[in-house]
């Protein structure tokens, strides 16, 4: 299966955020950018790209006059706490982009766990706590009433929406509240016909292989998928098939978290869904007899395709 999927990322040719990128981002800093972009779900390559453009524009030497420091503008407090030695040369150097652009994709990540429970949009909220501290935003109940971090998170939205092609397709925030109303899921019994908008739900008779879901409440593939979008304000159809139908195919190997992966011989044979979470892993409900786990992303063997749903019956988030 990896070679299959290794020579279809070779015939696929061009990268979407790759381009994206080209109209950011210098040459020699893109593939730090797309590595980096992938550490956690409320990070991609392109609100990351948005960010150092915000930040420095890309100067690896810049230096503000409160002391922020380097391509990512890191004040030496928050450097040396969170600052990592990105290439593996031995050393933390903030001045080095190889070190401070995974460092800032990292302390991303890292306060968005930190205010991972405060109110509204979760994007919005990390990128509110770079600017003016988790502190602020836990304090506030989300955006806090600052004028430069209000700018500074429209700011960076705005572009990195842009260069994302903004609104036709699900959204990084919206990826990751669903990959996270997922997570929160795992350990849930498999149900045949389990699984909606509100959460686990006893599910019907009978799979194909005889097992009844009446009795047990919990999630099958698609249930799983519906709950989780649905906490992410966009409706899905039931079925996997339905599902793929409603989506935007991704070409292979340039899926990011969030996106749906779909198995079948074809668009109607479609008979599993799984939501992507990155390094080749997906979160499922398999099979009757298993819990909603982390499977790889070769857990089966007809893997078909991969897609993203389209907010089009969206709600605001």
């Amino acid at each position: 299966m990896a070679v299959i999927v290794a020579a279809l990322v070779q015939a696929a040719g061009t990268n979407p955020v790759g381009a994206a990128l080209s109209m950011s981002a210098p040459a020699e800093y893109r593939d730090l950018i797309e590595e980096a972009g992938n550490t956690c779900p409320e990070v991609n390559p392109d609100l990351l790209a948005a960010l150092l453009t915000q930040e420095s524009g890309f100067n690896p030497k810049a230096r503000s006059p409160v002391g922020a420091q380097g391509i990512a503008q890191f004040m030496p407090s928050t450097w040396e706490s969170h600052g990592i030695d990105g290439n593996g040369d031995g050393k933390r150097d903030v001045w080095d982009p190889e070190d401070a652009i995974p460092s800032s994709a990292k302390y991303l990540c890292t306060i968005a766990q930190d205010v991972k429970d405060v109110p509204g949009n979760r994007q919005h909220n990390m990128l509110a706590a770079y600017n003016a501290g988790s502190g602020a935003v836990r304090k506030y109940g989300g955006v806090p009433p600052y004028k430069e971090t209000q700018n500074y998170v429209r700011a960076i939205s705005a572009l990195a929406s842009k260069l994302t092609g903004g609104g036709k397709v699900t959204t990084t925030a919206q990826a990751a509240t669903a990959i996270h109303a997922a997570q929160a899921m795992l350990g849930k019994p498999y149900s045949w016909g389990g699984g909606n908008a509100n959460g686990p739900s006893k599910g019907i008779c009978c799979s194909p292989n005889g097992s009844s879901g009446e009795s047990i409440a919990g999630f099958d593939c698609s249930g799983l998928a519906l709950y989780a979008y649905a906490k992410a304000g966009i409706s899905l159809p039931r079925t996997a098939a339905a599902q793929y139908a409603a989506s935007e195919p991704i070409n292979p190997g340039q899926q990011r978290p969030g996106d749906l992966v779909f198995y079948g011989s074809g668009p109607a044979s479609i008979h599993h869904v799984g939501i992507y979470v990155g390094n080749g892993w997906i979160l499922d409900a398999p099979r009757p007899g298993t819990q909603v786990r982390y499977s790889p992303m070769d857990t089966m063997p007809d893997l078909y395709g991969v897609a993203r749903p389209k907010p089009s019956n969206s709600k605001e988030i």
